[in-house]
């Protein structure tokens, strides 16, 4: 008999030690156990660890833009006001042959119902050459169906882009990120794109640049006031 009541005092001794051992440790933080937890099949550890995953990064559709795009608006930049614009200087008649005073202000004219423009159009037949406007860089080569054959030049700041569209075909040479003068000749004029085929002409537009310098997005700016014969 005593050895029983020995045995039970033992196991109620050894109980008690348990208990009190088990209630001195600290508890882990939920991250620390996030952290150390083996990851769920099929779930980014970014989300275990109580984290959202970085948001996708969203690329337009550049084939059937109208480019240039429009930038997205800055909160914080139209909350105060305005930076003043700065503009290019003058700009030659990119179309061989066509002055200055033929020209017609297209730019505020009306596409569709919630647009307008942004851009001249400068009518002459098919084949006509196109001249660049001014010193710079071609950016970009580009056939989209809006505009069909494009080229996309920078000025030598890289504030500005100038965007000539439906061109029937590039100058001989041509090439992205090749240097050129003011009246180089960069193309001919065309149909390509959504064009009237039965009025040739070239889609011409100014950007001010991002930050970025996205080659397609920009603010316009009417290049009817900066056209030069010279």
């Amino acid at each position: 008999m005593k050895w029983l009541i020995t045995f039970i005092l033992g196991v109620l001794v050894g109980a008690a030690i348990l208990f009190v051992a088990l209630q001195d440790v600290p508890e882990k933080p939920a991250t620390e156990v996030a952290a150390t937890a083996p990851a769920a099949p099929g779930i980014p550890a970014s989300q275990i660890e109580g984290q959202l995953p970085p948001a996708p990064v969203v690329v337009p559709n550049l084939e059937d833009a109208d480019l240039p795009l429009r930038p997205t608006p800055d909160a914080n930049a139209t909350a105060g006001a305005a930076a003043p614009m700065t503009m290019p200087g003058k700009l030659l008649v990119p179309v061989q042959g066509i002055k200055s005073a033929q020209l017609t202000d297209t730019f505020y004219q009306p596409r569709g119902e919630q647009r307008q423009h942004e851009a001249l159009d400068i009518m002459a037949p098919t084949g006509t050459p196109v001249l660049a406007v001014a010193d710079g860089k071609v950016a970009k080569l580009f056939h989209s169906k809006p505009g069909g054959l494009t080229v996309y030049q920078f000025d030598p700041t890289e504030q500005f882009a100038y965007y000539y569209a439906h061109l029937d075909r590039y100058a001989d040479g041509i090439a992205e990120g090749m240097e050129v003068k003011r009246g180089t000749l960069i193309g001919y004029v065309g149909v390509t794109g959504n064009s009237d085929p039965n009025a040739p002409h070239l889609h011409f537009a100014v950007v001010a640049l991002t930050p970025e310098k996205q080659w397609w997005k920009g603010t316009p700016l009417n290049p009817f006031p900066l056209m030069s014969d010279q």
